[in-house]
């Protein structure tokens, strides 16, 4: 995996292990991978194709938690196809996953080998929700994904792919409306959204665009994808500050969490949501649990695919039972 040393990293290192998995430990450094405590680590910078071959030799997949992803996923994918093995990530950066779409999907699908962008509490969990929420719809006109954080502080990787994006964007706003990615300038509106217990009704600003404008559209008839943030949440993002403090043997903060899916179809709506502890630790059985299941058979396709299009949404959601509650 590339990217072990990085807070969402270790939680992944972690995850593997637990499972029975040998952790291949790729990154520009090796001493600081070894000093993780890795029995095998090998150094290979993202730039360097021949170094990132060379590293990926005997493994059976990539997991990529290292951002910015526009700068990571690209080479790192690039270097799966030639190993002709599966991709994983936790990119929640919006560009980086529509480039990942455009760039690879024919490619990877030509190639038979899956590439997963975005498996993670943004993009991957709210895809899961949307995917289980449409059940035997094959459309919808609406779909709505609200991100009920109890606070959010945000690690140093978070801020940085952050930065990117918002230079990538020229400083607008985005947003997936009429069946396509649209960059705005408009106000976000300040909301009050139902989120269930244990949560309950919150403040939450509209169009605060996550990973899922890019994954939900990438395989569901739906022109209207729509996310919402609390507003004290978002307040903490942008402040800033020290990042997540560890509060248990996991190593998970004390930050809690419901994800809220509304979908709408022709006057007709269905809901489901999930709760659970810390959206950077969760991201590790998300990844991992992708894994296991791209390398045993469980895969729906190949190429380029979203959490839902590749994964039995339903019964994906119901192993992570030990990590997330569904509502």
């Amino acid at each position: 995996m590339y990217g072990a040393s990085g807070h969402t990293g270790r939680f992944v290192v972690a995850e593997l292990a637990a499972r029975g998995y040998a952790p291949l430990l790729l990154g520009r450094d090796r001493d600081k991978l070894l000093a993780l405590g890795a029995s095998a680590a090998r150094q290979a910078p993202v730039d360097d194709p021949d170094a990132l071959d060379r590293a990926l030799d005997g493994a059976a997949a990539v997991i990529n938690t290292a951002g910015p992803f526009a700068t990571t996923a690209a080479p790192l994918i690039e270097a799966a196809l030639r190993a002709g093995i599966p991709y994983v990530d936790v990119a929640a950066e919006i560009e980086a996953n529509h480039d990942t779409f455009r760039h690879f999907s024919e490619r990877a699908r030509a190639a038979g080998v899956v590439v997963v962008p975005a498996m993670a509490f943004f993009g991957g969990l709210g895809d899961l929700l949307v995917t289980t929420a449409m059940g035997d719809w094959t459309a919808a006109d609406e779909v709505h994904v609200a991100y009920g954080l109890s606070s959010w502080h945000p690690t140093a990787g978070t801020l940085v792919a952050g930065a990117v994006s918002g230079q990538r964007r020229g400083g607008r706003r985005v947003r997936y409306t009429g069946g396509g990615l649209e960059y705005h300038d408009d106000a976000l509106p300040t909301l009050r959204w139902p989120f269930p217990a244990p949560l309950g009704p919150r403040d939450v600003i509209g169009g605060f665009s996550m990973a899922d404008v890019v994954t939900v559209p990438s395989h569901l008839s739906v022109p209207e994808v729509r996310t919402y943030m609390t507003t004290t949440a978002a307040a903490d993002l942008a402040a800033g500050g020290a990042g997540p403090v560890p509060v248990d043997d996991r190593g998970r903060s004390a930050q809690t969490f419901v994800v809220d899916v509304l979908v709408r179809s022709a006057g007709t709506e269905r809901r489901i949501a999930a709760s659970g502890q810390d959206i950077y630790a969760i991201s590790a059985p998300l990844a991992v649990e992708a894994v296991d299941r791209i390398l045993t058979g469980r895969t729906a396709t190949t190429g380029v695919a979203a959490a839902g299009a590749v994964f039995d949404a339903p019964d994906f959601l119901r192993s992570l039972s030990a990590h997330l509650s569904v509502l």
